[in-house]
């Protein structure tokens, strides 16, 4: 039998942790097939040779059991845990999965009660009624069901952004291994542009079109000649509104500028390079990130672009998790994790009492991690690295924050955010949110509208407002790598700078292998047209430090 790839055994991985709550199982038991999963889609090198190596161990979230999983999975494709739980619940069952806001208790109980394995099945059941008889389900199910059902046809064919630059990678490899004869093959599309979700891979190669593209490539695939690749990435890029845009600039220098050519006279200008183009329009090279048509061509002749963001300006992370509320490895395997990623400080930011669904620490285990931060940070005196004591404090129904202010105060920073009530309307829901900034022990707003990308909206809330409270009371927003949230959306980055915000790009990692989520928040910042001097973790360790010490001032600490 042919050996499974990383990404197949990481998808029947997945199917696993789905079927363990199916069954009813721990959450936790579920994450970490989850975790091992994400780490083997993480791999930069071939399943078989990491197993050759001995290397699976090597792997965050693999340990003894998940190990001999793999192995089984590799070399057969099945495993006896896979097909006893595929006993328990048919294939259709794990599509239920897919609505968002539909809970696998809640799957399993549709199957198990009125026998529904499908989609159709479901929302048939949902409009007529149907769930509101059952007990175990009840009849608000069937709104949420419909919503989710909506808005997952609506997201139909849409990717996360990890996802589709995984495949656009894959894809690029693959042409190069497959067409020798092709050169610059560049992935374009709204990849290139870092969109949060992607509708489809275009890749952009020169050379000649006189053979065939490989078969089950999983882009679309545009060859040109050499003298003419500028140009066709450029198209390939997009946006509409940005071609737009640079078709206006070169109407009024005289020349004509489309898909097929940009010419002066009748007479084609070559086009070898983007920036020959950007330059015969007498303009600089505008970032890929930047092209979506609203405004960077008028900044761009004025000047005005900024240098963004880069991953290199990185200097540490101010919200991650451990193994102490909802994350998955130990405070020390953390910070570890990140002082080997050559950054300078790891903010643990654990979830706050009211999360009692994660795990959130009462006042006996901050002072427990506090300790265990004091002893870890003796045995880094001198190096330049240092773990500061966090909280991720849910903003409560009345925008008050967790803890009495006693214990708030023993924190170098607090991320105040918003975990429950998203119902709450508009107005409300925002002057929860502006108590919260208002507070004096709030350091950094996290993930402001809380949604979930292709998975839940955001609720409503007044983002205007909310940002110029921030600025007004120094508090920086959180741009949330997570790639299901990218939060605050890059919509709303230009508006925070004018207000005078600062920003703070945070993986919100729970896990080790989450800590390079960093790169997905760079990369929407970047599209946000953001600097790194207008970012709290671009600062290094002393001027964070400082930085700290002046907020910690204003309520006397």
């Amino acid at each position: 039998m042919r050996l499974l790839t990383a990404a197949e055994v990481a998808d029947l991985l997945t199917e696993i942790g789905q079927r363990l709550e199916l069954a009813g199982e721990s959450e936790f038991k579920a994450k970490a097939y989850y975790r091992a999963a994400a780490g083997l889609r993480a791999l930069d090198e071939p399943l078989v040779d990491v197993v050759a190596r001995g290397g699976l161990r090597e792997i965050p979230g693999v340990g003894e059991a998940i190990e001999e999983k793999i192995l089984a999975l590799h070399r057969t494709g099945t495993h006896r845990t896979l097909e006893r739980l595929r006993a328990d619940y048919p294939a259709g069952v794990l599509e239920l999965l897919k609505v968002p806001g539909l809970r696998p208790k809640k799957a399993a109980a549709l199957y198990r009660e009125l026998g529904i394995t499908d989609l159709e099945a479901l929302e048939r059941a949902a409009r007529a009624g149907e769930l509101g008889r059952v007990k175990s389900l009840g009849a608000r199910l069937e709104a949420k069901i419909l919503e989710g059902l909506d808005l997952l046809r609506r997201t139909a064919g849409l990717m996360h952004l990890p996802t589709a630059v995984e495949r656009a990678e894959e894809a690029c490899a693959l042409l190069a291994r497959e067409r020798s004869d092709l050169g610059r093959i560049v992935a374009a599309g709204p990849v290139r542009r870092a969109c949060e979700v992607v509708d489809r891979i275009v890749v952009v190669a020169a050379g000649t079109d006189d053979k065939p593209i490989p078969a089950g490539l999983p882009a679309e695939v545009r060859i040109v000649r050499p003298e003419q690749h500028g140009l066709a990435l450029l198209f390939a890029t997009g946006s509409d509104a940005h071609l737009e845009e640079l078709a206006g600039r070169a109407a009024t220098l005289g020349l004509s500028l489309t898909e097929t050519g940009l010419s002066h006279g009748g007479q084609p200008v070559p086009c070898p390079t983007e920036e020959a183009v950007y330059a015969a329009l007498g303009l600089p090279w505008i970032p890929p990130e930047l092209r979506e048509g609203r405004g960077e061509v008028a900044r761009a002749l004025a000047g005005l672009l900024p240098r963004l963001v880069e991953e290199r300006d990185v200097k540490g992370i101010l919200h991650s998790h451990t193994r102490d509320s909802d994350g998955v490895d130990t405070l020390e395997a953390m910070a570890e994790a990140v002082r080997a990623r050559g950054w300078q400080y790891f903010g643990v930011c654990d979830h706050s009492q009211s999360a009692f669904y994660a795990g959130g620490l009462k006042e006996d285990r901050i002072r427990s991690q506090h300790a265990e931060a004091d002893r870890l940070n003796a045995g880094c005196a001198g190096t330049g690295f240092r773990i500061l004591k966090g909280i991720e404090s849910d903003i409560r129904p009345d925008g008050s924050l967790d803890y009495p202010e006693d214990v708030l105060e023993a924190f170098d920073f607090v991320v105040a955010s918003v975990h429950s009530q998203f119902k709450m309307e508009r107005e409300a829901q925002t002057e929860r949110i502006l108590r919260a900034v208002r507070n004096p022990f709030t350091t950094i707003l996290g993930h402001m509208t809380g949604r979930l990308l292709l998975r839940r909206e955001g609720y409503p809330v007044d983002v205007e407002r909310v940002l110029a409270a921030c600025a007004a009371h120094g508090v920086a927003v959180e741009i949330n790598a997570n790639p299901w949230r990218l939060d605050l959306d890059w919509r709303w980055h230009q508006r925070a700078l004018e207000l005078g915000c600062l920003l703070s790009i945070d993986p919100d990692a729970h896990s080790i292998a989450e800590l390079d989520y960093v790169r997905w928040g760079v990369a929407i910042a970047r599209k946000g047209g953001v600097p790194p001097e207008r970012i709290l973790t671009c600062l290094d360790l002393a001027a964070l430090e400082e930085h700290l010490a002046r907020r910690r001032s204003r309520h006397g600490t």
